[in-house]
């Protein structure tokens, strides 16, 4: 099979990474000419280890890191973490791309360096990210991808990509795809897009995403609906963030009314994750506002005989927010919502609207919703 010819920009990109690594790697030589046990420093991924800047809008790794020294005890990790790096070298070489599964079987040919299970495979492989994430790469730039899809999308909106192969342009409409939807890819780096759209609706269930979908909901609102599925993957934020910044259009989240929606769904769209601190800057949507569901929904709304609830770790997970989240700390705002939420004791999925009609969605909270935009809270 012929080698696939990567673009000219994917040529600069791979030529830092190659860079990267390859200072990495002259950094441990070095040291073991030297007599020296080489190691390698790593930050500490955590929610304890994050700091959050209004201004900057994603919560950024922190100053604690973790070292991985040579010894007789971490050989066979130390090992596995520059195999990790030779095969991504590997890949750039060949201009393709494995995901962690992939990684895992791979590794098979490594002798004493292979993983016994894949969730060594994937802490390896997470590491070696926070390790470049400080000279501006992410995983897939080390040519590891996700195996999930990003999400789906319906809307005004043509998605410029190329044949991998011969790297012809293509042109892909998301008004036609019937009564589907464009699938975003594990890799977005090479897309480009047109559209005239006024905002992304990101939309946590994709049974709503659906319902908007079929009933042309993006026509009617100039808008591009996108199906996050739950807890938005790297590639639906990657994509939702190049969107908005280089159209120049706002983010609104649409998910359910609860600890889990509001604490893990929309932060995680918004500011990113204690675990991803290293790559929030790439990842996060920093413009994002939340349109609803909200508390005060419930009552303005009158949901109440259509909620569930709050059970003890939604409870819990509400509590966690309000206590460990730098984010939500940051805006007195959302401490109320959240304080409004445990002192009603209960939730509402999106679903719950339809109490008052299948298309009220449609037909009347989202267009009353979107009337006054400044309202959404942060």
């Amino acid at each position: 099979m012929a080698k696939r010819r990567p673009s000219k920009a994917q040529e600069k990109k791979d030529k830092h990474t190659n860079k990267a690594i390859d200072g990495v790697a002259s950094m441990i030589y070095k040291s073991i000419q030297s007599n020296k046990k080489p190691d390698l420093s790593l930050p500490v991924r955590s929610l304890s280890n994050v700091k959050y800047d209004k201004k900057k809008g994603y919560f950024e790794i922190g100053k604690n890191t973790k070292v991985r020294t040579l010894t007789v005890n971490t050989v066979k990790t130390f090992a596995q973490s520059l195999k990790m790096m030779a095969l991504s070298k590997e890949l750039i070489e060949q201009n393709d791309f494995a995901t962690k599964r992939d990684a895992y079987y791979q590794s098979k040919n490594w002798r004493e360096a292979k993983f016994d299970e894949q969730v060594e495979s994937d802490t390896v492989m997470d590491d070696i990210e926070a390790l470049f994430a400080s000279q501006n790469l992410t995983r897939e730039e080390l040519r590891f991808v996700p195996q999930e899809h990003g999400g789906a999308v319906a809307g005004d909106l043509i998605v410029v990509d190329q044949d991998l192969d011969t790297g012809e342009t293509i042109e892909i409409d998301c008004t036609k795809f019937g009564s589907g939807a464009y699938s975003v890819p594990s890799w977005v780096e090479h897309l480009q897009f047109k559209t005239k759209a006024k905002f992304i609706l990101a939309i946590e269930t994709h049974g709503m995403f659906q319902r908007l979908q079929s009933h042309n909901f993006w026509r009617k609102s100039k808008s591009i609906l996108v199906s996050m599925s739950g807890v938005p993957s790297r590639a639906c934020r990657r994509f939702i963030r190049r969107l908005s910044e280089e159209c120049k259009i706002p983010v609104y989240a649409f998910t359910d009314c609860d600890p889990y929606g509001i604490s893990n769904i929309y932060r995680t769209l918004k500011v990113g994750s204690g675990n991803a601190a290293h790559i929030n800057r790439f990842f996060c949507v920093p413009n994002a506002k939340y349109l609803g569901l909200t508390p005060q929904d419930i009552i303005d709304w009158k949901l109440k005989d259509a909620t569930h609830k709050l059970s003890d770790i939604d409870i819990k997970r509400a509590k966690d927010a309000l206590k460990n989240d730098p984010f939500f700390q940051s805006h007195k705002i959302w401490t109320k919502a959240l304080e409004q939420m445990i002192k009603m004791g209960v939730r509402a999925e999106q679903q719950a609207l339809s109490k008052h009609g299948l298309n009220f969605v449609i037909e009347e909270y989202l267009p009353q919703k979107l009337k006054n935009t400044k309202l959404f809270l942060p």
